[in-house]
């Protein structure tokens, strides 16, 4: 279990309204990371992902593109110093 990481991500720009959240759980689930992604109030998006460190680094890489529609600005990647044993990906209304 040692090779889990948790990292958290924010991405900022036109992420609202273009599938970003789904198309974020989609990926994820593709890696086999488990987590959550959701909207935030000031307009960007707000995801927690675990799993093993090349997969996190792939899904930190997709998000600077993101889905289609999307035009990612800025992306802020931290990583968190405990795990939270999530069982799967979700999206948060």
């Amino acid at each position: 279990m040692s090779n889990i990481k948790h990292i958290s991500i924010q991405v900022y720009g036109k992420v609202h309204g273009v599938f970003f959240r789904a198309s974020t759980k989609e990926k994820a689930q593709e890696l086999g990371l488990t987590g959550f992604v959701q909207n935030e109030e000031d307009g960007t998006v707000y995801m927690e992902a675990e799993g093993n460190p090349s997969a996190l680094k792939q899904l930190e890489q997709w998000v600077h593109e993101g889905p289609r529609r999307a035009q990612v600005e800025k992306v802020e990647v931290k990583e968190m110093e405990r795990l939270a044993g999530f069982k799967d990906f979700k999206v948060k209304r």
